[in-house]
């Protein structure tokens, strides 16, 4: 690779792969509509103080009111990108015709205010405000080459048509040509150190999650551990929804499963652990029901419900998803199959915020199941008179 094309690519990927450069430009230009929405405000803001000089210096109302306009259209600018936002996912398409439009109207009002307004005003002021302009926005190089080139173009020749003083002219020049390469190279530059902080801030979430996911979720199964249902639980004590009633805390228990670990092995255990815990897993989607393994063969549920009358339904259907795995349970007392014995304590949403209590009440629901037969459910609660569903049901 020679060394105009090396110096191209890297130009025109700031120095990262071209993959990787794709990924993060497009991350990273999304954020140009919120930079758009504040700078055009801003630039508001500030043509609008700019109209104080031919008012009340020059007595000049037609200057005055070219300035407004200007302002208007940044405005305008402003508030149909905050309303395109809010309402539809905006197409790379539509940033870039409105960053351009933007460049525009500050390019326009550049050339108003140091050719047409006062033509011995320097335009050293309008490519220091252009500059700044740009240095707030995330843009692939091509894109701030092709603004910057069309606005030094404009400008010149703006100024060796219109103004009467060549050597005026000659300095808009030499200033257009410093301002261009000056904005050019910080660009440059700040997109790039920008690229290696999100790149950066993008590794450290990575492993951010990546360790938080290996100390809330359990190994072998995937499901969550310990930790993160106690977490989970005092959560769903405090926050939950207006049409909630009821918070359910349920506590299973694989029936006989020392024996079955003893019959067919550790393997063939860990096996059945990892099945079991996989229809548990899937009741978050199904059902709402949150779950985690909070012992060896012990697993616990959360859930919040309108109608009690509705936990029947979700306990009959996990028994039932547990029972069509059909695991063959040769040392069960109960079943053929691996079955569960599950007990259900049932509190009202926002009563008590004791984790612990709730969860030996649940406890004893459980032994409560595994007393009266196991692969069962048996359900109490605050209010409610302690019932079994049985293993038929």
């Amino acid at each position: 690779m020679s060394f105009f094309n090396k110096f191209l690519f890297l130009w025109s990927h700031y120095s990262y792969a071209p993959d990787q450069y794709k990924e993060y430009i497009n991350r990273l230009f999304i954020n140009n509509l919120s930079t758009l929405r504040e700078i055009s405000k801003i630039v508001a803001i500030v043509i609008i103080c700019f109209t104080a000089f031919p008012i009340f210096y020059e007595k000049d109302y037609i200057n005055a009111l070219f300035y407004l306009l200007f302002a208007v259209i940044a405005l305008v600018l402003s508030y149909y990108t905050n309303y395109k936002m809010q309402t539809t996912v905006v197409s790379n398409r539509f940033i870039y015709i409105f960053i351009t439009l933007f460049y525009v109207n500050i390019m326009s009002f550049g050339i108003y205010l140091n050719i047409f307004s006062v033509q011995e005003r320097p335009a050293s002021v309008f490519f220091s405000f252009l500059i700044c302009a740009l240095l707030m926005f995330v843009n692939p190089p091509q894109f701030n080459l092709a603004l910057t080139l069309s606005a030094m173009i404009v400008f010149i020749i703006t100024s060796l048509c219109f103004k009467e003083n060549s050597d005026a002219a000659v300095y808009d020049i030499i200033c257009t040509v410093l301002a261009g390469i000056i904005s050019l190279y910080f660009t440059w530059q700040i997109t790039k150190l920008r690229f290696g902080l999100e790149i950066s801030t993008t590794i450290l979430e990575e492993e951010r999650n990546k360790y938080l996911d290996q100390s809330t979720i359990d190994e072998l199964t995937k499901l969550k551990n310990r930790r993160d249902f106690m977490h989970t639980f005092q959560r769903y004590l405090t926050n939950y929804r207006s049409f909630d009633n009821w918070l359910c805390i349920a506590i299973c228990d694989i029936d006989f499963f020392k024996n079955y670990n003893d019959h067919y092995g550790h393997p063939m255990g860990d096996a059945c652990l990892r099945s079991v815990a996989g229809v548990l897993n899937s009741l978050m989607d199904i059902l709402g029901v949150y779950a985690a393994r909070v012992g060896g063969e012990e697993f616990a549920l959360l859930w919040f419900e309108k109608d009690v009358s509705h936990v029947d339904e979700v306990l009959t259907y996990i028994s039932k998803s547990i029972r069509e795995l059909e695991i063959p349970h040769e040392k069960s007392k109960v079943s053929q199959y691996v079955s569960i014995s599950i007990g259900v304590y049932i509190e009202h949403c926002g009563v008590s915020s004791e984790t612990k209590i709730l969860y030996d009440l649940a406890d004893k629901a459980l032994y409560a199941a595994k007393g009266s037969g196991r692969n069962c459910a048996v359900v109490t609660g605050n209010g409610i008179e302690q019932y079994k569903i049985p293993r038929n049901v």
